[in-house]
């Protein structure tokens, strides 16, 4: 036990820490792909920008050697003296195709594929050459400019290359679409993990707490009848009770009472871990429910009656014939009751009431104790779940009852139900399937 509480109060400490560092690596990893994308971005642009350069520089020199090779000037030997014969560059010794040729080739040679289309025009903006598919009505926006004479300030003229490509819009961003559509995909992933983990770990946090719940309230309850039946043998042993029959008999029997609650408890207990295995051994017969149902209320009215409360039954079903397990059957009716026996308030009124819902025999237990809100009726069912009691400590046993009573009716075919208003009371209907004719 103390190691327990000792594992749970670590938890209790360790728990906002976990989950603090693993929303830091979260948010570090996401801050991580978001810079990641922005300078993929950043080198691509950069990339582009370099490679429109190369290409224009060899589109400029390409188109130069042509001419040097239609004047005949093909043959200088260096530097100097071909910037000499490039004075009188003009791209009228060239023609359309081999323009075109030159640039598509430049432009592929550093990966630029997308569609073109070209102009060139002199010192008045009046068109010299164009591209087959140009049309200026169409091609207004920015062109990249290339000047194609040498810049020579003494000259009184010049030839401009406008070169426009049919870049798309968010061009790099599509060019790297699959490592972004990539890192977004892998960021979702993680934060799906953390969800789920963040999840799982406030599920084990509950449970964990539900455990402990249950262990604090197993040690009480078994607690209480080991500490009677210590106080009976001392009493057997005292010289005063051993030579009186009446008392021998009287501590025995309670020994023997005390015995019998330690049993119940302890078979309550392998009783669920049965039904958690779904190793319910069910022996159906056909059953009289209203038989059933009103031999164990009469022995349960003795408690209400203890607490100065009243139980009624209407009985209003027609058709009361069931076919279910008499044990079985016999503990979801006790359930209920004493469910609502440990959760009652002053002036405890219990009704049961039976009645017929298509072809299935409805079981209500209505109290007018301390209700539930809605979180604790979505909960109610589970195993080692206990409701809020506010004010009330005198609520005991594990949390079983009703995971039991929802686990045997659903065994038989049939669902159960809870309604309640916190403060007011609540009503539990199970639902079994009933026999075709009715008893007689």
């Amino acid at each position: 036990m103390l190691w327990f509480v000792y594992f749970y109060c670590r938890m209790k400490k360790v728990f906002p820490l976990i989950i603090l560092l693993i929303t830091i690596s979260v948010l570090g990893i996401i801050f991580i792909q978001m810079s990641w994308i922005h300078n993929s971005v950043q080198l691509r642009k950069q990339q582009r920008e370099q490679d429109l350069a190369h290409a224009i520089t060899q589109i400029n020199q390409s188109l130069h050697d042509i001419y040097l090779f239609k004047v005949g000037h093909i043959g200088f030997q260096n530097e100097e003296s071909r910037q000499y014969y490039l004075q009188g560059f003009s791209v009228e010794y060239l023609s359309r195709a081999e323009i075109t040729q030159k640039i598509d080739t430049a432009l592929k040679r550093y990966n630029i594929r997308e569609p073109f289309e070209y102009t060139i025009t002199n010192i008045f903006q009046s068109q010299i050459v164009k591209s087959e598919g140009f049309d200026p009505e169409k091609h207004t926006g920015p062109s990249i400019d290339i000047l194609l004479t040498l810049n020579n300030t003494e000259a009184d003229f010049y030839e401009m290359l406008h070169l426009y490509l049919k870049e798309e819009s968010n061009f790099i961003i599509r060019k790297i679409g699959w490592y972004i559509a990539g890192s977004i995909l892998f960021t979702i992933i993680i934060i799906s993990a953390f969800y789920l983990t963040i999840r799982t770990m406030f599920n084990q946090k509950k449970l964990s707490e539900i455990k402990s719940d249950f262990i604090n309230n197993m040690t009480h309850e078994l607690k209480t009848p080991l500490a009677t039946i210590s106080l009976a043998i001392d009493a057997l042993t005292n010289e005063k009770v051993i030579h009186d029959t009446d008392k021998i008999r009287y501590y025995s029997q309670m020994i023997k009472d005390e015995n019998k609650r330690m049993n119940k408890q302890v078979e309550k207990i392998l009783q669920s871990a049965r039904i958690e295995k779904q190793d319910i051994k069910l022996n159906l017969q056909n059953l009289n429910a209203h038989e059933i149902i009103n031999k164990v209320a009469d022995n349960v009215n003795l408690q209400i009656l203890d607490k100065n409360g009243k139980l009624t039954l209407q009985t209003e079903a027609d058709n009361f014939l069931i076919e279910a397990d008499e044990v079985h059957f016999s503990n979801v009716v006790f359930n209920l009751l004493d469910n609502a026996i440990k959760y009652s308030k002053e002036d405890l009124a219990i009704e049961i009431i039976t009645k017929n819902d298509g072809n299935m025999f409805v079981l209500q237990v209505k109290d007018n104790g301390i209700g539930m809100n809605k979180e604790t009726q979505s909960r109610v069912f589970e195993k080692f779940y206990r409701a809020h009691t506010g004010n009330l400590h005198n609520v005991k046993g594990f949390g079983l009852g009703l995971s039991y009573v929802k686990a045997i009716v659903e065994a038989h075919g049939g669902k159960v139900k809870v309604d309640s208003v916190l403060g007011k009371g609540s009503t539990f209907s199970a639902y079994f399937p009933i026999v075709a004719q009715p008893v007689a």
